[in-house]
């Protein structure tokens, strides 16, 4: 039987206990998507006792940046930072993995100094995008594998790739914002195509023993969009392609869905995923309690468990997880 605390592997990083600390925005970079000094302290502070902190969503180009502070790793004039960050978060002998995103149709005119780019021109967040070409999405394949790139230059130890949340792979993903009739939309495998081929190129980057994850938006909860039985199979899909572990949260609808609260809120979809993958899978969903974390992987529910608004309020909260789970 597996507790929290016991350790576990994503691909060759083994990670010392199951604690995960999930990508949380903190707005604390610079304009230019800079890393700050704000910004290592509070990864620094949180990295006692975790098993792995996954720095917040870093936008792989310029018209996928979501706001005007968020973290960027679409230049290389940017790894030095990064590479700060990493280091001062393995001061604490703890592994730290990058985040990297498109904002997509989720980005606004007012921050990128254009017109967002999307899937299809249909209005689901603030502003109608523009379809990107065939082209432009070749573009997006390449930026997304540069970022893995400079991930790796930097010294971090995994990177993931994010699909949930109502951004640019979810949105083409999900038939609610991609309404294409070429080879990146229409049916589920078409609809999947973009994102399958944005993880292989990250794969490719950094080669094949390399820890990758990938941000899973596993339900849209909205009528039309996807359902647990998609992204069952699309799962699958990223097992095929090389992927390390999955990080399942909700898609479109955000990862506050209405209608759910309280721990463990969307463990359910973890475990869907879990009973169709070999991979770990990371549970999230409000967890504050140590005993709540543990008996889920005691049950077999998820393999690890994101800890945020918890670490947020008190930076060592692992450390004190670890030390009341094992005296128990």
């Amino acid at each position: 039987m597996q507790r929290l605390f016991d350790t576990i592997s994503l691909g060759k990083l083994r990670l010392k206990n199951r604690i995960v600390m999930p990508p949380m925005a903190t707005n604390k970079a610079t304009s230019d998507g800079e890393v700050t000094e704000s910004q290592i302290k509070h990864y620094a502070e949180r990295a006692k006792g975790v098993g792995l902190i996954i720095a917040e969503h870093s936008y792989v180009t310029l018209s996928g940046k979501l706001s005007p502070n968020q973290m960027g790793i679409y230049e290389d004039k940017l790894i030095a930072g990064l590479s700060k960050l990493a280091k001062a978060v393995h001061r604490h002998r703890t592994p730290i993995a990058v985040q990297i995103n498109h904002a997509g149709a989720r980005a606004m005119a007012s921050v990128i100094g254009a017109q967002p780019l999307g899937p299809s021109p249909v209005l689901v967040f603030q502003e109608t995008p523009k379809e990107l070409s065939i082209e432009e999405i070749d573009e997006v394949v390449e930026a997304f594998g540069q970022a893995a790139r400079r991930a790796v230059e930097a010294g971090f130890d995994a990177v993931e790739v994010h699909g949930a949340h109502g951004f640019l792979l979810n949105q083409f993903l999900s038939p609610l914002t991609n309404k294409r009739g070429d080879e990146y939309g229409g049916s589920f495998e078409k609809r999947a195509r973009l994102p399958i081929r944005v993880f292989k190129r990250v794969r490719k980057e950094v080669g094949h023993d390399f820890p990758l994850l990938y941000r899973l938006g596993a339900d849209d909860f909205r009528e039309g969009g996807l359902s647990l039985n998609e992204t069952k199979i699309f799962a699958g899909l990223l097992v095929d392609a090389g992927v390390d572990a999955i990080d399942v949260s909700a898609g479109i609808g955000g990862s506050n869905p209405p209608g759910l609260s309280g721990q463990g809120s969307l463990f359910y979809l973890a475990e869907g995923i879990k009973k169709v993958v070999d991979v770990p899978v990371v549970g999230v969903g409000g967890v504050t309690e140590a005993e709540f974390a543990d008996e889920a992987v005691r049950e077999g529910k998820v393999d690890l468990v994101a800890v945020g608004r918890a670490l947020l309020a008190d930076p060592e909260w692992a450390m004190k997880a670890v030390k009341t789970l094992k005296r128990k």
